[in-house]
Order: structure tokens, then C-alpha cells, then sequence
């Protein structure tokens, strides 16, 4: 399983590549406000910018938080998205520690789905997927995994 992460954010000139990829390749649109990263000035220019995408918790505040199971724990960390459930309460952002899931005019959600799709557009090379280890979380998965 990969997330995403941001090891070399020293590099990033705040050009928004990423954002805007992540807007017009997985959620279909045009737009900032509908980008799963976003990208923040550190205090200035010269401070240089962050990342904030979502830290894959496991488990996922957003997902315990959401009333309708619209946001599913991913394994690994992270969430999947149901758009269909959401009701657009908002109480996914509410609970998400590291403020990482953005919601429209509309207050549809909109969160990093750890899928690697910006990092390709990064001209500095700032993101990278990196993979992590999934602990099987119940006896059947470790019996699945078991050689």
C-alpha cells in the first residue's frame, strides 16, 4: 500500500501543479477548491511553502466522525470516498487533526485519496509516493497473508 508524502517540500516555488492535477485528473474539475492538496505559504515567500495533504491517520478521525459512512478507513491509513452517502455535514473537516480535508461553497468534501496522481506534475520533484506496511487487522487477513 503507498501514501502520499512530501519529503522535499524545501524545493516547492508554490506554483499549485500539483493542486490543480489532483482537481482536473481525480475530481473531474477545474478549481482549487476542489483539490485534495493544497499547497500554503510557510509565512511569506521567503519562508518558503507546505503541503497539506492528508497524513493517512489510521484509523481516521474523518471516518469515525462521518455519519453516513461517505468517508471509509483505507487500509494503510487514509480514506476512500463515498460521494453518493455524503450529506455534506462538514464533520469530516471538523475532525480531521491536521486540517486536510477542504469543503466547496457547497460543503462537499474534498481530501487527498493517496492515489499518486499530482506527483508526476511536481516540477521539483517535492512528492512522492512512498509505501508503507499494512498490519493485517484481523485473524482471517493474517491468515490470508501468511505463506
Amino acid at each position: 500500500m503507498k501514501i502520499l508524502t512530501t519529503p522535499r517540500m524545501e524545493r516547492c516555488i508554490g506554483c499549485h501543479a500539483c493542486s490543480l492535477a489532483c482537481a482536473r485528473l481525480v475530481n473531474k474539475r477545474l478549481s482549487w477548491n476542489t483539490a485534495g492538496i493544497r499547497i500554503i505559504s510557510s509565512g511569506g515567500l521567503s519562508t518558503g511553502f507546505e503541503a497539506k495533504p492528508c497524513l493517512a491517520c489510521n484509523p481516521a478521525p474523518c471516518a469515525l466522525a462521518c455519519p453516513t459512512g461517505a468517508f471509509v478507513q483505507r487500509k494503510g491509513g487514509g480514506v476512500i470516498v463515498k460521494r453518493k452517502l455524503c450529506i455534506q455535514c462538514g464533520d469530516c473537516a471538523e475532525a480531521c487533526p491536521v486540517d486536510a480535508i477542504y469543503l466547496d461553497a457547497t460543503g462537499e468534501p474534498f481530501v487527498c485519496i493517496h492515489c499518486g496522481q499530482c506527483v508526476p506534475y511536481c516540477p521539483h520533484d517535492c512528492l512522492e509516493m512512498a509505501e508503507v506496511v499494512v498490519e493485517p487487522s484481523t485473524e482471517k487477513e493474517a491468515e490470508e497473508v501468511a505463506p
